[in-house]
């Protein structure tokens, strides 16, 4: 693709500094789309930094190996991806491969879009069977969770209160962990005698979500250290956005710090699923949790629900009531 993209300096995301660093097309030298700019263009186009930084590693670990091949990615064909998804996709999950086939596609069409490849390769290719009904991500009991926030709260290090507010936004809404850290101090606000936090999601799709007692203290612990000055709601010692890698490390050092098995396999991912899972399990209707972690696709949440199959809550139950037997008899 030409000159190696460089990401600017003074960043903590440096895929993302990379992603908008790409050139646009130019109306210079006659040749406007070519491999480069398209690409750029594409990646600009999707909808969120978090998707773009997600494509942005996706679609580099197939130009890599398409570079390890002696590939023009331009002249791949079918069996050119699927000798691809062979040796550089058997050790991911059937989503994850279905993830990374779907970015490439989408690159593909945008390519053939813009006259720059002839034809979109992955078309044919098939994809793997990904089970909707289950999610793959460690989740944690109620109890776990509260144990987990009981350590955050009670940690002595210098950004103990930053790191609490941050892990209860993520245990107590469910935030995706981009969403949490792209927040501003201006994200907070009051709506009709509620305490809110407005969320920008997927898409840029934004959602108003209330902030319960317990983690409006844990904010305001946090915002006597931080102060009101206008910014990233969540920052680091030096002022930039705390970042993923970061949160991570966070995550995990607390699950350590309250005991809990298996900390090292936990995400801040784990407790966005706790919440929809201690959601569900408490009654909340289907509808209400997708509306709480922004889910495009009730799908999605249902994973979630563990007591789905249940015989007691299946609507036989109600429409047989339709047809009771009134207790009258014939006269």
């Amino acid at each position: 693709m030409g000159t190696a993209l460089k990401p600017s300096t003074g960043t903590t995301d440096p895929v993302l500094a990379a992603v908008r660093a790409l050139p646009l097309p130019t109306d210079d030298a006659g040749n406007r789309w070519n491999l480069h700019t398209a690409t750029a263009a594409w990646l600009r186009s999707r909808g969120s930094d978090h998707t773009r930084r997600g494509y942005f590693r996706d679609l580099s670990d197939y130009l890599a190996w398409c570079q390890s091949t002696d590939l023009d990615p331009r002249q791949a064909k079918r069996g050119d991806v699927d000798a691809y998804t062979a040796t550089r996709c058997e050790h991911l999950s059937a989503s994850s491969t279905a993830r990374r086939l779907s970015c490439l596609s989408s690159w593909y069409a945008y390519l053939v879009s813009n006259e720059v490849a002839p034809t979109n390769p992955v078309d044919a290719v098939d994809r793997p069977a990904v089970n909707r009904d289950a999610s793959p991500t460690v989740g944690l009991t109620g109890e776990q969770v509260a144990t987990f926030m009981r350590a955050a709260r009670a940690a002595t290090h210098r950004n103990a209160a930053r790191d609490a507010a941050l892990l209860a936004m993520l245990a107590e809404l469910g935030l995706r962990v981009g969403e949490a850290l792209h927040l501003d101090l201006d994200s907070f606000r009051h709506n009709r005698g509620h305490r809110t936090v407005r969320v920008v999601g997927k898409g840029g799709k934004e959602r108003e979500l209330p902030i319960p007692p317990p983690l409006g203290r844990d904010l305001d612990a946090y915002l006597a250290v931080r102060g009101n000055d206008p910014g990233p709601a969540f920052v680091t010692s030096n002022g930039t956005r705390v970042d993923q890698p970061a949160t991570f490390r966070m995550v995990r050092r607390t699950a350590r710090a309250a005991g809990l098995p298996n900390p090292d396999s936990l995400s801040p991912h784990s407790l966005r699923h706790s919440v929809a899972t201690a959601a569900l399990d408490k009654g909340a209707a289907l509808r209400d949790v997708q509306d709480l972690l922004g889910h495009a696709d009730p799908r999605t949440t249902r994973r979630y629900d563990r007591s789905r199959g249940s015989l007691d809550r299946s609507p036989a139950y109600l429409i047989a009531s339709l047809f009771a037997d009134d207790g009258k008899g014939d006269d």
